[in-house]
This record gives C-alpha cells, sequence and structure tokens, in this order.
C-alpha cells in the first residue's frame, strides 16, 4: 500500500504542476519555468510532466487501494496548487488593490 500513496502523491504533484506550464505554453504566454520563461519551454516541460504523472500514477496500481490513492493524489495536487498559488518557486511581488473608498 506504501507504493500506492507515494507514487499517487508524487503523481497529484508532477501533474498538479505540469496544468500551469502546459496551459502557459498553449495559450502562448511566459510562465518562470527552469529551463525558460518562454512558451515553447512550458509547453514542452508541461507536456513533459504530464507524461511522468501519467507513468507515476500507472506504477501506482490505484484500482489496489482506491481509498489511499485518492486521497494522496488529492493531497500532492493540493500542495502543490497552494505553492503556486502562494510564493511559487521564483517568488513573486504581491501588489495590495488600491481602496477607492476614503
Amino acid at each position: 500500500m506504501w507504493h500506492v500513496i507515494l507514487l499517487g502523491f508524487l503523481g497529484g504533484l508532477v501533474g498538479g504542476n505540469a496544468l500551469p506550464h502546459f496551459i502557459r505554453g498553449i495559450t502562448r504566454q511566459s510562465y518562470p519555468n527552469v529551463l525558460g520563461s518562454g512558451p515553447v519551454t512550458n509547453l514542452v516541460g508541461g507536456w513533459a510532466a504530464l507524461v511522468v504523472a501519467a507513468l507515476c500514477l500507472w506504477w501506482a496500481d490505484l484500482p489496489s487501494h482506491p481509498a489511499a490513492a485518492f486521497a494522496s493524489v488529492s493531497v500532492g495536487v493540493l500542495l502543490i496548487g497552494l505553492f503556486h498559488a502562494g510564493p511559487g518557486a521564483f517568488g513573486r511581488a504581491t501588489r495590495e488593490p488600491t481602496s477607492t473608498r476614503g
């Protein structure tokens, strides 16, 4: 069962990380990436990460322990989503919205 939890978590983490890169790549937008921030590098990096995530989830044999698999994949996706919504890999300067009320 530990291989299901570990590979499920890894598959969710890598797959959740792949989505913003792949989407930015196919919409031709820049996004920070280890290989560069251009659309092509994001597309290729996101695609490669989706392939790795699919392999992790396939090797995990998810049907053998469906509850543990669901939980571990969900936690992996949630954690990488919180990471992207928060500081991200390269940090980001946040701008507070200016209030128009007096």
